[in-house]
């Protein structure tokens, strides 16, 4: 008998915490400040730059290297 009742317990406890988590993230989600259109859109161009200039930096490298170790290995021979 005993066993039945701690099993109701720990059942409604549980179902308690997994409200009690999704009570708290919906009073998070409330304290998000959202960005406005204007502002998501120069945020959203500047990552799409950098990360474009970034690829062509590593692009660079990446050829200079290429090139540096080809030409030890000519050096090398």
């Amino acid at each position: 008998m005993e066993k039945t009742e701690k099993k109701k317990k720990a059942g409604k406890g549980a179902a308690a915490s997994v409200k009690g988590f999704f009570k708290g993230l919906k009073s998070e989600f409330k304290k998000i400040i959202w960005p406005d259109k204007q502002s998501l859109g120069r945020q959203t161009a500047a990552v799409i730059i950098i990360s474009i200039l970034l690829c062509v930096v590593i692009r660079l490298l990446d050829i200079a290297m290429q090139y540096g170790i080809g030409f030890l290995e000519t050096m090398i021979q």
